[in-house]
């Protein structure tokens, strides 16, 4: 982490203007469910959003209002995703935006809706209303902490951080709040993602500052290989900090890059070691790769492979499946250069097993909380870093009665 920013408590209100609630209305049963995220002025908003050519009801919402670049209010709600529900599931959406523009004051089309969690099941209007409503009700400076609760879905803690930097000679702020540990492997965003900053930023800059943090980060998790059709990642700029117009060409631009690329990073991460059932936090690093594109495409296939995610959770540091992922991944290989590393600890030097390799060494990097997987393909300059878990018996236990 750079030394220009420095963390603050607060999550996705820790910037001024930005208030939040999360409250129980009996969606999943037990715990909170509907969240609101507002700001006390219009704010300057960007999304990326599931290249999924199935999309939640929510997701297409967003899409349209985005246009206008500006929003005031995102409420969300969780345990169901509003999707494959037909035009009844477009009108809740909108509803869902209806009220909560009538609790606040505002404008309908200020509002963004997300929904998350189990697809093809018409939403509990009734409750959702009265949740929306008692959130509206209960929105405070300091409701981060239950907004953040109230989008968890299979989630086994919640995911928040926010820094502070200095732009113009003024303190400006950025927080975050995510969900998302299942149906975890996107190319745009990843499950639901909120940021919020107090600055002041040009439109275009930011959703193009947004679309780059995201590639960095939660397009580069992948807890077991499927793709959401709700995932979602919105960003809020209220400029109450008063600072000039962020844009490239500001000499402070570079600050409020690394703060928003360092936020996004690490509440994937979050996500990565929240994974279902994950004991595990993976970081798979490819190194010369004949191109971009390939370094891509063998981490992804190492990243998803159930076949290495198993061995991870076994403690087994099986490099066989490794190499075996890559040769599937499509990507130029030679078999006969391929070197492959847990940690600092050599596996395979050009294809074959080190001469030096100690099974003993290499199981005990694995029985760590973290570790890393590193390959060289010694065919080019590329390189490509993601972030994934191991897969444990849980995974299939919560897989297989979620809908429940």
């Amino acid at each position: 982490m750079g030394t220009s920013f420095k963390s603050v408590d607060g999550g996705v209100v820790a910037p001024q203007g930005f208030m939040a609630a999360g409250v129980e209305a009996g969606i999943k049963g037990k715990g909170k469910d509907v969240a609101l995220l507002v700001s006390d002025v219009p704010a300057v908003t960007s999304g990326t959003f599931t290249s999924n050519a199935i999309k939640g009801a929510t997701v297409l919402l967003c899409q349209d209002r985005l246009i206008r670049k500006q929003a005031r209010a995102i409420v969300i709600n969780s345990k169901n995703a509003n999707a494959c529900n037909g035009a009844k599931g477009h009108d809740d959406a909108q509803k869902m935006a209806a009220i909560t523009a009538w609790e606040l004051g505002i404008g309908e089309e200020e509002v963004l809706v997300c929904s998350t969690g189990t697809i093809g099941i018409p939403l509990p209007m009734d409750r959702i209303e009265a949740g929306i409503k008692a959130a509206a009700a209960t929105l405070s400076a300091e409701g981060g902490d239950d907004a953040a609760k109230a989008i968890m879905t299979t989630d086994t803690v919640d995911k928040q951080l926010a820094f502070e930097i200095v732009i113009d000679g003024k303190p400006v702020r950025l927080g975050g709040m995510a969900k998302g540990a299942g149906m975890i492997e996107p190319n745009m965003a990843t499950l639901l993602v909120f940021l919020s900053t107090d600055a002041a930023v040009d439109a275009d800059a930011m959703q193009s500052a947004l679309s780059h943090a995201v590639e960095l980060s939660f397009n580069r998790v992948s807890v077991d290989g499927d793709q959401s059709c709700n995932d979602t990642a919105l960003m809020l700029a209220n400029g109450i900090a008063g600072n000039q117009l962020l844009n490239p060409d500001h000499p402070d631009w570079d600050v409020f890059i690394s703060a928003l690329n360092e936020l996004a990073l690490q509440l994937a991460l979050k996500i990565a070691a929240d994974g279902e059932g994950a004991t595990k936090l993976v970081t798979v690093n490819i190194t010369g790769a004949a191109s971009s594109e390939d370094a891509g495409l063998a981490a992804r296939a190492v990243c998803n492979s159930l076949l290495v995610k198993t061995s991870w959770f076994g403690g087994d540091p099986n490099w066989g499946r490794v190499i075996c992922a890559l040769g599937y991944s499509g990507a130029k290989m030679d078999p006969g250069l391929v070197d492959i590393s847990y940690d600092d600890v050599r596996a395979i030097s050009r294809g074959q097993l080190d001469a030096g390799s100690s099974l003993k060494e290499l199981e005990q990097v694995l029985t760590g909380k973290e570790f890393s997987v590193n390959v060289d393909l010694h065919l080019g300059d590329s390189s490509y870093r993601m972030y994934t878990c191991d897969c444990s018996y849980d995974y299939v236990k919560i897989n297989a009665s979620y809908m429940t």
